[in-house]
């Protein structure tokens, strides 16, 4: 068996282990946790029974079950109580769910404290946490980061650059001062393309103390043209059914007069024109009124988990006249996160969705393994700083 350089790493709330898909077969995994056990089922179906894999509530891991020293953690926390979309006001890191953070935070904490600190962590979540309690909620994160001696950056990446979906998500990648950074992973603040306004605000209402621990990643913008919305549509979607005309028309009755006008310029266009479609609640001469609302951009709107009927994503296919519609099916679900087609979804629809709607692109992680993680590793690779080991390949 022919023997090649790996890393080892933590997945925390990992879900079906998208993280890990992005990651690639270089990076072996020692432990995953997720608190949901239908999530820990597709878990292990899809890597080979998943045995590194915990089901249960973070607040009960401790040091003890983490074996060796892992190169790097990565953690998609809960994005609920931080989320633009869904009911408002929100509690932030606060809050039960997206407040998952903190015991997270405490386990990295006590691997430090034993001499195994994790060298480099990833965190994800929605934009949202910069905002977040007027900001101070991403303050409070960077904080406690820089006060583990770590330097830290941010980025928000859209996945619109890699997968047919509107998917902004903020990256925080951190790494122990100790880590040698070639001069090439870091830029200036003007250099970098995924640092929009609310980024920049955030980073200006920083303490000075932690600026002095910002690191302004250089990520470049991948040069390849992602596929539309139109290419990833199964012929004969299974999971779910074409609506009735009747339904159809109900949702067109639900169009402002902006969104009846795209979708009359889409019955002009010619040809087959694909469009996605949200319902969503909007105010309008001081009443909540419930608006569907179409896109006929070759992206789908952003993947959300099934609360509610509203959640769920409609496909609009125009030919002409003709006007058909339908719910988006878990494998195009699967294939807007950027998963191959022998990654295996849960058979109940719902299930599905929830899974691909809270989780991270496969092709971003993908993006930031080519572009960070990885030319981290190979500068330190040999140096005390940062374990490593030879893993088997076949």
């Amino acid at each position: 068996m022919e023997r090649k350089l790996g890393y080892n790493f933590y997945e925390f709330f990992a879900g079906g282990g998208l993280a890990r898909k992005g990651l690639g077969d270089k990076w072996e995994c020692l432990f995953a946790n997720d608190i949901c056990p239908k999530k820990g089922d597709v878990y292990r179906y899809n890597f080979g029974g998943g045995a590194e894999l915990t089901t249960g509530d973070i607040k009960h891991v401790t040091p003890k079950m983490l074996p060796g020293e892992a190169t790097l953690a990565w953690a998609s926390f809960p994005c609920q109580d931080l989320s633009l979309a869904g009911p408002k006001p929100k509690s932030g890191l606060s809050a039960k769910r997206s407040g998952c953070f903190w015991p997270f935070w405490e386990l990295m904490a006590r691997l430090d404290d034993q001499g195994r600190a994790v060298p480099i962590i990833v965190l994800e979540n929605v934009a949202g946490l910069l905002n977040s309690n007027e900001g101070k909620d991403f303050t409070s994160l960077i904080q406690v980061i820089t006060e583990r001696q770590y330097n830290v950056g941010a980025l928000v990446i859209d996945a619109e650059k890699f997968v047919p979906q509107s998917r902004p998500r903020l990256f925080v990648i951190a790494v122990k001062d100790s880590i040698e950074i070639p001069q090439h992973l870091l830029g200036k603040q003007a250099d970098c393309p995924w640092l929009p306004n609310n980024l920049l605000k955030a980073y200006c209402n920083l303490p000075n103390q932690i600026k002095n621990n910002w690191l302004w990643w250089n990520l470049p913008v991948p040069e390849s043209c992602r596929n539309t919305l139109k290419s990833i549509l199964e012929n004969e979607p299974v999971g779910v059914k074409w609506h009735s005309n009747r339904e159809t028309e109900r949702i067109i009755s639900l169009m402002s007069d902006a969104n009846l006008e795209k979708l009359k310029k889409a019955q002009q266009a010619g040809g087959v024109q694909v469009g996605a479609v949200y319902k969503r609640t909007r105010k309008e001469n001081g009443k909540s009124v419930q608006r569907a609302e179409v896109r006929f951009d070759g992206l789908s709107g952003c993947l959300r988990t099934p609360v509610g009927g509203s959640s769920r994503q409609i496909i609009l296919v125009v030919e002409g006249e003709s006007v058909r519609s339908r719910l988006l099916s878990p494998r195009e679900a699967a294939r807007l996160m950027g998963l191959d087609e022998k990654y295996k979804l849960p058979s109940k629809y719902n299930d599905a969705y929830h899974l691909m709607g809270d989780a991270v692109v496969v092709p971003v992680v993908k993006w930031i393994e080519r572009h960070i993680l990885k030319p981290l590793c190979q500068a330190n690779h040999g140096s005390s700083s940062l374990p490593s080991q030879e893993i088997g390949a076949a």
